[in-house]
């Protein structure tokens, strides 16, 4: 990782068209979305729904991550999730989301998340994050993952690894009758057997038709979190593990979170649906 320089922002594309036949989230071309007053926990009809978009946008997300490589533009890797997404009748929610220029994050190196893809051309070593969400049948499916790119050293390889092994160990320990906290304890608990920072700021969070429900779901055993677990609750765990502090700055576009001392960072994510014995994964393609 030494010899790494510090990304800094790039040139933005003009914004990706969407066909207008494609349904939009209420909130695009608004400042914010309309709060949900709905329940957390989700009929069967809206669970099924919730599977298609699932699977749309990890799909996507598949097919930008096959175009990842040294020389390599996160512009690149917008356009091909955006184009899979519309091909599949698909919106992609955050674009437009409370002014969110893209259709989706790329968070590369010590970027926590919330990157915007740009002009940043991808390097040999680098890690990048890519989150994508799309919306079909009035919800939203929201998953991201870390990807290598080239040849990476050793320290951010096992960031990489662990961090998805402490999503996996989250996901296993999703019961009904626990509370949500349970799964920042399993996170923290594995992030700290290697030193990791835990990220605090930014959370998993309910979904359904709402991109975020209102629902918190922290990766650190947070005492605040005490919602009881019940089938048919629909949310999403992402942690965000880090290589150093899990404190952080955000630049001038008011999205693009780094961290604190500019040590890498990584992060997974599934949305979920909890079942009478445990949670299913929504987001597999």
């Amino acid at each position: 990782m030494s010899g790494q320089s510090l990304l800094v922002p790039g040139e933005l594309s003009p914004t990706r068209s969407v066909p207008g036949n494609i349904r939009r989230p209420e909130y695009v071309g608004k400042p914010a979305p309309t709060p949900y007053n709905g329940p957390e926990v989700q009929t069967p009809e809206t669970i099924e729904l919730m599977r298609t978009a699932g699977r749309i946008a990890a799909r996507a997300m598949e097919e930008a991550a096959k175009a990842i490589a040294p020389g390599v533009t996160t512009d690149e890797l917008d356009r091909i999730a955006h184009a899979y997404m519309c091909d599949h009748g698909a919106y992609p929610s955050t674009l437009g989301y409370r002014g969110f220029p893209k259709s989706l994050c790329s968070s590369v190196n010590e970027v926590i998340c919330h990157g915007i893809p740009d002009s940043t051309v991808l390097k040999d070593g680098d890690i990048i994050n890519l989150d994508v969400t799309a919306y079909i049948g009035g919800v939203h499916g929201d998953n991201n993952a870390t990807y290598l790119v080239g040849d990476v050293d050793e320290e951010s390889r096992l960031l990489v690894e662990r961090t998805r092994e402490s999503l996996n160990r989250a996901i296993k320990a999703v019961r009904p009758g626990r509370q949500i906290n349970i799964i920042g304890r399993v996170i923290e608990s594995y992030a700290k057997r290697f030193g990791y920072g835990v990220v605090r700021d930014f959370t998993g969070h309910g979904i359904n038709s709402s991109f975020h429900s209102g629902l918190i779901v922290p990766h650190y055993d947070s005492p605040h979190a005490t919602t009881v677990i019940q089938p048919g609750m629909t949310f999403t765990i992402e942690p965000m593990l880090t290589l150093g502090t899990y404190e952080y700055d955000m630049w001038d576009d008011g999205w693009t979170v780094v961290t604190k001392d500019r040590k890498r960072t990584a992060q997974f994510e599934h949305t979920l649906v909890v079942t009478d014995t445990g949670a299913e994964i929504l987001t597999l393609p």
